[in-house]
This record gives structure tokens, sequence and C-alpha cells, in this order.
């Protein structure tokens, strides 16, 4: 192994929709990144392992992965999807099937605690010691760095799954979660917005009324997330967060829900600063997963 090589590490994006895999440094350093839909566990782990194997050696890996998974060492599970809704992979052994192959230290976590270690590391939570990130887009999912640490408790977050009140006495939209019906990603991802309006939120234009229920859902969830956890900064990925219009619409509505009972000029005066779009862009999933492979790496 060569002194270059060395320092390079391995990152999964393991979304419910697709995998990412890259060899990298860090984000100027990306030496070989391929990305596939996720179909059959066979199929999808089978493609990472062979792209890993043609891209040896590396120092360590990172996976980040949808859920919900078990994330207790000392859980006879850890490592497993475990109930998640996407057919096929309910109890696949994610981490041990990359134990088995790949011989360098594996750090594992949700997507979206890698994705806002990744923006805490490299993107718009530099510097901060709590910071949120929120995916909107085929779900709705949340993690986020506490106190410097990857927040972690009896599972992980479930920020998606969170319940909500309708934002008017007219909404009779049931909600799609397959859990909970009209819980957060129920009711405001982009498959919720499609069923609610019959077009994908990208054929949605600005002014389509839309806009406003999706912007108070996630507000309501950013203002519970603001309450609880009292983050330096929340960063909105995902999807429809493409919709950059949305961004105002949520602001506004959370400083209303808010109305003056937190006096932090960071909500009163620079919401802007606060409420943000992350610094990585789409990247913020894969380059944690490197961030998570440097981290293990140093723990090994």
């Amino acid at each position: 192994m060569n002194l270059n090589q060395s320092f390079l590490y391995a990152g999964i994006e393991a979304g419910g929709t697709k995998f990412v895999c890259t060899v990298a440094s860090g984000p100027d350093d990306v030496r070989a990144q391929v990305s596939f839909p996720t179909t059959s566990p066979e199929e999808t782990l089978r493609k990472a392992i062979g792209f890993f194997k043609a891209h040896e050696p590396f120092a360590a890996m990172g996976i980040g992965t949808f859920g919900p998974c078990d994330l207790d060492p000392a859980s006879p599970t850890y490592g497993h999807i475990t109930s998640t809704p996407k057919l096929g992979w309910t109890q696949v052994n994610m981490l041990g099937i990359f134990r088995q192959t790949f011989a360098v230290p594996i750090g594992f976590d949700t997507d979206v605690n890698v994705a806002a270690l990744g923006e805490s590391k490299w993107g718009a939570g530099q510097g901060l010691d709590t910071v949120i990130y929120l995916t909107i887009g085929t779900g709705i999912g949340g993690g986020g760095v506490l106190n410097g640490q990857r927040m972690h408790g009896l599972i992980h977050p479930e920020m998606g799954h969170i319940r909500l009140p309708r934002v008017s006495n007219t909404d009779e939209f049931d909600g799609i979660c397959p859990y909970h019906g009209d819980c957060l990603q129920g009711l405001a991802s982009g498959p919720a917005m499609e069923a609610r309006w019959g077009k994908s939120p990208a054929e949605l234009p600005p002014e389509h009324p839309a806009w406003q229920i999706e912007a108070r859902y996630l507000a309501l969830g950013v203002s519970n997330f603001i309450f609880i956890l009292s983050p330096h900064r929340i960063i909105l990925g995902g999807g429809v967060m493409h919709q950059k219009h949305l961004f105002p619409l949520i602001r506004a509505e959370v400083k209303r829900l808010m109305n003056g009972y937190l006096q932090s000029p960071m909500i009163l005066e620079r919401i802007d600063e606060y409420i943000v779009p992350p610094g990585l862009g789409d990247r913020s999933g894969i380059l944690g997963a490197i961030a998570l492979a440097k981290h293990t790496a140093k723990k090994s």
C-alpha cells in the first residue's frame, strides 16, 4: 500500500432509492464514485462490494444507511436494517456483510446522522456544536450532531415520524406513511405531495397552494426540533428542498410559530442564516460517510 492509498477511505450512502459508493480522502479528493438503484439486498450489496473490491486498498469504511437500523454495539442485531418499509430489506445484516468482505474498521450509522456529520465537518455546520440535518425527499428523516456527538439513544432519531396538528380543519389528506399515516413524513415527503396533488413537487409551480401547506408542516416539525434540541443551525436537504422558494416560506412560518418566545437573534433577526440548505449540496450523505470512516479509523 503506498502512502496516498493508505489515507483513502470508503463511503456508502445507502438510500432507499439509490446507493452511492465512493473512495476519497475528503471533499476535494474523490478518486472514484458510482451510484445505482436500491433494488434487492443481494443485487445492491453485490454491486457495492464489487465497486470497493475494484478500488482497494482503503484505510476504513463509513456506512450511512436508511433505517430504522440497530446502532447498539451490544445488540445481537447490531448493524442490521430492522423495521424498514423497504421491501426485502427487513433484518438485512448490512454491517456484517461488509465486515465479512473487508478487513478494515467500519463505521455504521443512519444516513441522516452521517449527513449531519459531513455538514459539521465540511459544510454548513462547521464550527457549530449542535446541528440538525433534515432530508425532505422520498421520505423525511432527521439526524444531527449534539454537543459534538452524533445523536444516538435508545435507537436513533426518527424525526420524520413525529405527529403534527393539521394545518387546517379542511385538510382531509390521510397521509401515506405505512406505519403512522399522517406523521410528518406521511404528510410532507415528496411522495406525499404527489399523492395529495397528483404531481411531483418538481412539477408544481411556485405559486401553487401546495407550497404553503408544505411549508407549514415542515415549519411545525422544525419548530418542535428547535424547542427540544435548541440547535445552533438547522440544515434542510433532500429533493423537495431543491425548490428554493420553499426556504423563505418555512423561515417565515417558523418565526410565526415561535411568536417571539425564543429571544435569540438567530431566530428574530438572522433566520436566513439559521435555517439553511446544505453547504455540501447533494453530497452531504456521501461525504459524511467519508467523515465517519475517518473518525472510525482514528478510534481503531
